[in-house]
């Protein structure tokens, strides 16, 4: 995708970049200010993600510097631009918000860097946004178009029933789904997740991703969520949504996913509540296609922390395809080794490089940052190619991976 842009406004953008290094952050938070101003633009955003403390405006900043640094060559932002199509969709992003996030960035930038930011610098920030904004559309557009198009696909915000609601750990429960409607659901790829739109009594209505944890059965959705502390959305869905309760649901968005046909073997690696997209993949191999190697390995703090266990050991129980690798950080005196657990202590790159078949497997990460953070590292340290490196994350991309 090289850029179709006039040099000049390629060397107006890339002039910027000292400035954006500098007060980057500080536009960021206007533009935001200013978007919120309109409640329809903010409902569209997880304010979880926002304010002092939050990551979103770290990554966009981030991400503007990418693009002004990349003007030139924006194939190098194809698979930011595939990330950020997916989760619009799963957001409900549509052609008509983007004026609105156009003009709040072009008011920021001149708030913030004032008689610096000149008309010609504005009119080059503008004609580069709407260059970017038109590929979102377009690609959005077709994701659109391909979901209301495919069985049991639909459009916007659908209700589903809570069928059912199972723990799985001391912090993660299950929530299995079913369309009000009585039709088929869009078969989700392993790996891809729900956007929800939340109600919550007393709250702006709150919108969360949360990874479906089952393989697809074209009838229901599983999605298993973990209790935080301090989180606004999971502790309301742990601790007052119950069975026959309706939740807005959008259709299943995602550019991390097991690809339908697996050609190599694949090593599922995940921390915490990581596991679950693992959980998915591993039951759609083991429905599917029983001829392909997989290695499961999870890492816990202890059996308390486990979810899935008894049904991952049933996933591997008589497959010779599966192995499951599960490692406890502090076991407990009750924790078995050998029975709950494998390994005690945390995940080791160098078991991990010696216990897999790293010349030739396919990894898929998902866990804290300093979890992948630490293992996309590792694999491209050990000659793991980037196109066999595959990761998803929790949260905004706030600081780039190591690879």
């Amino acid at each position: 995708m090289s850029s179709p842009l006039s040099e000049r406004t390629i060397a107006l953008v890339k002039a910027t970049v000292p400035a954006l290094e500098a007060h980057g952050l500080d536009i960021v938070r206007e533009m935001y200010a200013r978007m919120f101003q309109n409640p329809e633009i903010r409902d569209l955003f997880n304010q979880s993600h926002h304010g002092d403390s939050g990551s979103q405006p770290r990554a966009l900043t981030n991400a503007i510097l990418a693009y002004a640094n990349n003007i030139e060559n924006l194939a190098a932002l194809a698979p930011a631009v595939e990330r950020i199509a997916q989760k619009h969709v799963g957001l409900q992003i549509l052609p008509e918000h983007y004026p609105h996030v156009g003009e709040a960035l072009l008011g920021a930038i001149k708030a913030v860097l004032s008689d610096a930011a000149t008309d010609d610098i504005l009119a080059a920030w503008g004609e580069a946004y709407w260059f970017l904004a038109n590929i979102l559309i377009a690609r959005e557009k077709r994701i659109y178009e391909e979901h209301a198009a495919a069985e049991g696909g639909w459009n916007g915000w659908r209700d589903f029933a809570v069928e059912s609601i199972r723990p799985e750990s001391a912090l993660v429960t299950s929530f299995t789904l079913r369309p009000t409607d009585g039709r088929p659901v869009l078969r989700h790829k392993p790996g891809q997740y729900l956007t929800f739109w939340l109600e919550i009594p007393g709250q702006p209505p709150a919108k969360r991703n949360y990874s479906l944890s089952a393989a697809a059965d074209g009838e229901t959705y599983r999605v298993s969520v973990k209790r935080e502390p301090l989180g606004l959305a999971s502790r309301w869905l742990h601790g007052q949504v119950k069975p026959g309760d309706v939740l807005k649901v959008g259709t299943p968005a995602g550019e991390f996913f097991l690809p339908e046909r697996v050609d190599r073997p694949v090593v599922l690696l995940s921390g915490g509540v990581g596991l679950t997209p693992m959980v998915a993949m591993l039951e759609t191999i083991a429905r599917h296609q029983a001829d392909v190697p997989v290695h499961y390995v999870h890492g816990t703090l202890d059996g308390s922390t486990h979810a899935f266990a008894e049904h991952v050991r049933r996933l591997e129980g008589g497959r010779r395809n599966i192995r499951v690798t599960n490692f406890y950080e502090t076991p407990r005196p009750t924790d078995r080794e050998g029975q709950d657990y494998d390994r005690a202590g945390l995940i080791d790159s160098a078991w991990l490089a010696a216990q897999t078949p790293i010349e030739v497997a396919d990894y898929y990460l998902c866990g804290p940052r300093a979890f992948l953070r630490a293992f996309v590292s590792a694999l491209s340290l050990a000659g793991v190619p980037s196109e066999r490196i595959h990761y998803e994350f929790f949260g905004p991309a706030d600081e780039l991976l190591a690879a």
